[in-house]
């Protein structure tokens, strides 16, 4: 059953956190091109791809949460639980959603908001996309961080 577990984990892993990451990550590019008057139609096709980036990094977040529920199966079924490489794993995961949950999502909300208010201008946005940036490179630094940890295993009897 350990196996099971350990395959859904990998795979919820890649299929659900891959997607946010790339998502997230394209969001605040596409929303600098919205307030650029210089594309020709950009603002409504932009704000059209700005809606589907934020439905992606929704949906595909709650389907994430298969991935510490199968990790914690996978860890418990090895014997793993109380490992430092685990733990860790857990915190930085557990940051990785705070991140997500409590700033990347919301600021997504708020600077579709001031997009779809009026007339954006870039320096009206500018400080909330470069925050949302930001927020967004901690989060993907997170997730590389404890992908690394699940490959390394440091002090693991298991590990390389």
């Amino acid at each position: 059953m350990t196996a099971f577990f350990l395959a859904v984990h990998v795979l919820a892993a890649i299929l659900a956190i891959g997607p946010v990451a790339v998502a997230a990550s394209m969001f605040p590019a596409a929303a600098r091109r919205v307030t650029d008057a210089s594309v020709p139609g950009g603002q409504a096709d932009g704000l059209a791809a700005l809606r589907v980036l934020h439905r992606v990094c929704r949906v595909y977040a709650l389907v994430g949460l298969a991935v510490p529920v199968f990790g914690f199966a996978t860890a418990s079924g090895l014997g793993v639980l109380r490992d430092a490489w685990v733990i860790a794993s857990i915190l930085l995961t557990g940051a990785a959603a705070a991140i997500l949950a409590l700033w990347v999502l919301p600021r997504q909300d708020a600077v579709l908001a001031l997009l779809t208010a009026g007339e954006p201008t870039a320096a009206g946005i500018g400080r909330q996309v470069a925050r949302l940036a930001m927020l967004t490179g901690v989060f993907n630094l997170l997730w590389a961080a404890v992908t690394v940890l699940m490959i390394v295993r440091p002090g693991s009897t298991t590990g390389v």
